[in-house]
Formats: structure tokens, C-alpha cells, sequence
């Protein structure tokens, strides 16, 4: 099925030319630069002052330096290639791979919405248990925080987006398969010698042969 007649999944016409305004106006490009800053952030202040020596400095848990900087490098790179999708999606000729991208889109965010979630409750909880304070990187580490929480927001509007472009694409598909043209024939022929517009209004046989007047013999 080619979608080189119309526009599915949230998409124009497939060969039209790249438009790079209305590219950078697409919300779900807004939302993923975005989180792209964020996940910098997150990764970047958690690198340069959440470890001191070999330790981390979030409650000495290595593993908590280690979760933030792992789902912020990783966030970085998903954003990335899908900004690539973004700019290449108009060109998709097949509605299914439309489909299979926007489901990639789907199941990744609502991933990522749930690692981001869980990463701020565990980096949030490490620090709170910290017994005290780091000689350095105490700013860093709660700017690592918040922007996790930050993150679960980004990622949840890429996951309702996906979803929403997801179902716009399924209703789509539906009325196409179901659509009827209004400029197709009846596969019934109207009975001949019908001169009536209707030609189901008399129906073959329905006249009655007239009966001759009937006259009594003579003797």
C-alpha cells in the first residue's frame, strides 16, 4: 500500500521537498531537542563532578552514577536518530514502514518515560541518603536530578504523540480499506425496456398478459 497519493501516520504527500521550517516547528521535534539539552545535562553533570576518585559521590552508590550517566548517553543517541526519522519520515513511501516507525517512536519513549521516572526516583533517594555533603559537585548532582524529572515530562508528550500519530495512521488505514466510490456502477443491470429512472420499480414478469373478451358460441 502507497501512501504516494496522501498523506498517513501524521505525514504529507511521500516525495514532497524538505521543508526545514515546518520541520523544526513539528512538536515532536520541539520535543526531542529538548530532550536532547536535558539528557546532556543529566550526563554531562553526573561525568565531570558526581564521581570523586573512583567513587561516586550520590551516597558512594556507583551504580546510581552509573544508571544516570548510561540512560542520559543512551536518551542523547535515541534523540538523535530519531530527529533523523523526523526529517526523512515525509519520504517514506510505504505506509508500512511509517508504521514501523512510529511504533519504534511509541514503544522507545514509553520506555524511556519509565527509565527516566525510575532513574529520579533512585538518583533522588541515593542523595537524600547521603550521609554528607561532597567537597565538590553538590550543584551537579541535584542539577542531574532535576533534570531527570524534567526528562519524564519530555518523554511522556514523545510517547502521547507517537501514540496519537499511531492511531491518527490506524484510522486512516481503516477508511481507505472501507471506502467506496461514489462513481462506481451498480453490479445490477436494470431490466430491459425499463424507460422508468428506477430500475427496480418493475421488476421482469410483473405485467399480467391481457385476457381476450370471452364470447359465447352460436348454435
Amino acid at each position: 500500500m502507497s501512501a504516494a497519493g496522501g498523506g498517513a501516520f501524521g505525514a504529507g504527500k511521500a516525495g514532497a521537498p524538505f521543508d526545514p521550517i515546518q520541520y523544526l516547528k513539528k512538536p515532536q521535534v520541539i520535543l526531542r531537542t529538548v530532550s536532547v539539552v536535558f539528557a546532556i545535562v543529566v550526563f554531562g553533570c553526573i561525568s565531570s563532578k558526581g564521581w570523586f576518585g573512583h567513587s561516586c559521590i550520590i551516597n558512594n552508590d556507583d551504580n546510581a552514577c552509573g544508571y544516570g550517566t548510561g540512560v542520559g548517553v543512551l536518551a542523547f543517541l535515541i534523540c538523535l536518530g530519531f530527529l533523523i526519522v523526523d526529517a526523512f519520515f515525509e519520504n517514506l513511501s510505504s505506509v508500512q514502514h511509517r508504521r514501523y516507525a512510529v511504533l519504534a517512536d511509541l514503544g522507545i519513549s514509553g520506555l524511556w518515560t519509565f527509565l527516566w521516572f525510575v532513574g529520579f526516583c533512585y538518583l533522588t533517594d541515593a542523595w537524600r541518603r547521603t550521609e554528607k555533603d561532597p567537597p565538590h559537585g553538590k550543584d551537579n548532582v541535584q542539577a542531574a536530578i532535576a533534570f531527570s524529572f524534567f526528562s519524564i515530562f519530555t518523554w511522556g508528550g514523545l510517547t502521547f504523540l507517537a501514540l496519537r500519530r499511531y492511531r491518527q495512521g490506524a484510522q486512516e488505514a481503516f477508511a481507505t480499506g472501507y471506502d467506496q466510490d461514489p462513481n462506481a456502477s451498480s453490479p445490477y443491470s436494470s431490466f430491459p425496456g425499463s424507460d422508468t429512472g428506477d430500475p427496480y420499480q418493475q421488476p421482469p414478469f410483473s405485467q399480467q398478459k391481457e385476457t381476450p373478451d370471452y364470447q359465447q358460441p352460436t348454435y
